[in-house]
């Protein structure tokens, strides 16, 4: 399809999508052609749909280059001054940002209990693999991270290296190719109602798909305005309905920012 090809080159011409996965704003440029043929109109929505996926957790780019070196000086000074250096990062990524006020308490509370944990696949990851030393892993746990960016992705590879964390992150689509790998922990974090937006059959194809004991799985309390409108209430439901007919044992978790579940998949 010509036009297909105009659309993923028009859209990835702009910089704010230049690190988005090709697969990802083919398949979102395909939909949109089939909505609307006419081809500004389809890079128009395919951009507005990729900023609700991404784009708008992001609210300005990010020097990795200069965010590595200040883990990098973190480290050199010290545990304090390492962590202080990760939530500063962190504070970048909307998702992460909201998750900082309750850092302390939400892995450790979450996680409480469970077995060793010796290997975690976080799903449309963002930042949060920064999180990895707040959360009680087995040390050599192996991380693997997964989301749309590149640059993200490459960042997060230099970051397990720099830290001697063992793992990998890589540039994948998850509504689209759910990893399948065969994990202890499976890390949903605020990602099956973005996963929602793009496909509605997205969330039972990934549950289905892992391959994990354990599965957190969490959802936004408000918006990323601050606003919470009653999303508790609506998240509770949609993940009930998702739950549904699955053999899961379920623990349920609520934070300031944050409403979780903890599943042990049987």
């Amino acid at each position: 399809m010509a036009d297909l090809d105009e659309l993923v080159t028009a859209v990835r011409a702009a910089s704010k999508y230049q690190q988005i996965s090709p697969d990802l704003v083919r398949r979102v440029g395909a939909e949109e052609l089939a909505k609307r043929p006419r081809l500004k109109e389809a890079v128009k929505a395919t951009k507005n749909k990729l900023h609700q996926i991404g784009g708008a957790y992001l609210t300005a780019s990010i020097d990795y280059k200069a965010a590595l070196a200040r883990i990098e000086e973190g480290q050199r000074r010290g545990a304090q001054a390492y962590r202080q250096a990760l939530l500063d990062i962190m504070r970048l990524h909307a998702s992460t940002r909201e998750r900082l006020d309750i850092l302390d308490t939400f892995y450790a509370t979450t996680l409480a209990g469970l077995p060793p944990i010796h290997s975690v696949l976080d799903a449309a990851c963002g930042l949060n693999p920064l999180a990895r030393p707040w959360m009680p892993l087995d040390e050599d746990a192996e991380y693997r991270a997964y989301d749309i960016y590149g640059d993200m992705m490459a960042f997060l590879n230099d970051y397990f290296a720099l830290a001697g964390v063992p793992g990998r992150a890589e540039v994948r689509d998850v509504a689209a190719a759910p990893p399948a790998e065969p994990v202890d922990l499976a890390l949903l974090l605020k990602t099956l109602p973005v996963l929602a937006q793009i496909d509605k059959t997205a969330v039972p194809r990934l549950l289905d798909t892992l391959q994990a004991r354990f599965l957190l799985i969490s959802f936004p309390a408000q918006s990323l305005g601050g606003r919470p409108k009653g999303m508790v209430a609506n998240y509770e439901a949609q993940f009930a309905a998702w739950a549904e007919g699955r053999n899961w044992q379920i623990k349920r978790f609520e934070f300031a920012s944050e409403l979780a579940f903890l599943v042990k998949n049987d």
